[in-house]
């Protein structure tokens, strides 16, 4: 059988014929989540309307990168999935024109105010890929419109308005997802099992990192010759941030600055916090959390592009009430990645980068009373596979994998850390208050909109 072969834990001496059998029934093992495909004649929940129960999809922001993706996706797979997109929203002109020709739309359907594709009727579900700061406003209105939603993470900007969207969602009914596609790959559903059936014992800490790396730096995207606030509408793009001069490296590269986002606590954390969280099998509130921003390589300065103000390199450090301490690793220098791993008293799990191989070691204290175990061939991380989890909850009224719940919960961890590194302290955190005190007890207001020079 094969190990991990980054653990150091080992395995006990035990019969080589059952670790034999073991390992062959974990090769047999049948595979997690693969999708099925809805057909014409499938009757979605009474939540849907439209020709033949298909969902209508408005898509808000097609920009570079996952906003173009989505669109294109769906559309692709609209046969497969009964669905349509049914309009588009963006505040580029470039975009606009894209989105109207891939998606065959007509010009009514393409548009720059997101409010009036809400104001339609045979809209059902919106999807929402705009920088960060507008995620709460336009997913409240479409919740507040009827409208079933799939915003794209992280689930805000900062923590009082993610606790806004929560609420709302919650006393709506609507499906919310968020745009982390590792919660549909079936690995992080397997240990999830794992935990729950007591196979780790009580779990003691875990390891999850997401880390790129490029010549030319995370998110120096290239600038369309094109932008100018003729062809962009700025107002609007910059919602609740204070007025200031238009800028297309700011539009482009927004993800370098603190008024728009995290950084690497705010793009890449939340690829892997919100899967990982799934797998401890019970998601839970952060008790204390700190972290460390650096920029030890300064790569905005080997291209001549605008220095960055978000850090090149991110960790933190979360405690939950149940004593499980996770270390997050997040850097854009340096794509190397020490391991996805849940170690708990009794066995360890480790999660390969796809999602779809899952290993349980036990400890070798345990060895003689916990099997090893090998998942392979799970539904891998997928986005075409995450967006039909959203369609099939809408019709069918279940949970989608990265609910509303899960979203709120990484997003507390990600904006605690944020505030600890900026504000140089532990952030400790109470669920039940919503507050937030320092080591000696005193409350410390949430980092929200021009609380600090650069928000």
């Amino acid at each position: 059988m094969e190990t991990n072969p980054t653990s150091t834990a080992g395995l006990p001496r035990r019969d080589f014929l059952k670790t034999a059998a073991t390992a062959a029934a974990a090769v047999a093992s049948a595979p997690l989540l693969k999708n099925t495909v809805y057909g014409q004649s499938d009757a979605p929940s009474a939540n849907v309307s439209g020709a033949n129960n298909r969902i209508a999809v408005a898509v808000v922001g097609v920009g570079f990168g996952i906003g173009k993706d989505h669109l294109l996706g769906i559309h692709k797979n609209a046969g497969a999935n009964n669905v349509k997109v049914a309009a588009a929203c963006d505040l580029f002109s470039e975009r606009r024109k894209w989105a109207k020709e891939t998606a065959e739309l007509n010009d009514s359907d393409v548009q720059v105010e997101y409010q009036k594709i809400l104001e339609r009727k045979d809209i059902d579900a919106v999807l929402i890929a705009t920088h960060d700061p507008n995620h709460a406003r336009i997913t409240m209105d479409a919740i507040e419109a009827g409208k079933h939603v799939y915003c794209e993470k992280p689930l805000t900007r900062y923590l009082d308005e993610a606790f806004k969207v929560h609420d709302k969602v919650k006393s709506s009914g609507k499906v919310f997802q968020i745009g982390s596609q590792g919660c549909t790959a079936g690995g992080y559903h397997k240990c999830a099992e794992l935990v729950k059936a007591g196979k780790l014992g009580k779990l003691v800490w875990a390891q999850v990192w997401y880390s790129r790396n490029s010549k030319a730096g995370e998110w120096n995207y290239e600038i369309d010759p094109k932008s100018n606030p003729e062809n962009i509408d700025w107002k609007r793009w910059l919602g609740p941030i204070k007025d200031r001069p238009f800028s297309a490296e700011d539009f482009h590269r927004w993800r370098k600055y603190y008024r728009y986002c995290a950084g690497p606590l705010g793009d890449l954390a939340p690829h892997r916090l919100h899967p990982f969280m799934l797998a401890t099998g019970n998601p839970e509130f952060p008790k204390r959390v700190c972290s460390i921003g650096t920029s030890p390589v300064h790569i905005d300065k080997e291209g001549n592009n605008p220095e960055r103000e978000t850090p090149e390199h991110a960790q933190l450090l979360a405690e939950f009430p149940s004593g499980l301490v996770v270390m997050v690793t997040c850097c854009t220098v340096n794509s190397m990645s020490p391991g996805l791993t849940l170690y708990g008293h009794k066995a360890n799990v480790s999660i390969d980068s796809n999602g779809n191989r899952v290993e349980l070691l036990p400890q070798v204290a345990f060895g003689d009373d916990i099997d090893p175990e090998t998942t392979r061939e799970a539904q891998p991380e997928d986005i075409r596979a995450h967006e039909k989890n959203w369609f099939d909850c809408i019709r069918n009224g279940q949970p989608p994998n990265a609910n509303i719940d899960l979203a709120i919960r990484v997003q507390t961890v990600i904006c605690l850390a944020e505030m600890a590194d900026r504000l140089n302290m532990t952030c400790l955190f109470d669920e039940k208050t919503r507050k937030i005190t320092d080591n000696n007890g005193k409350e410390v207001a949430p980092i929200t909109y021009g609380a600090l020079a650069q928000s």
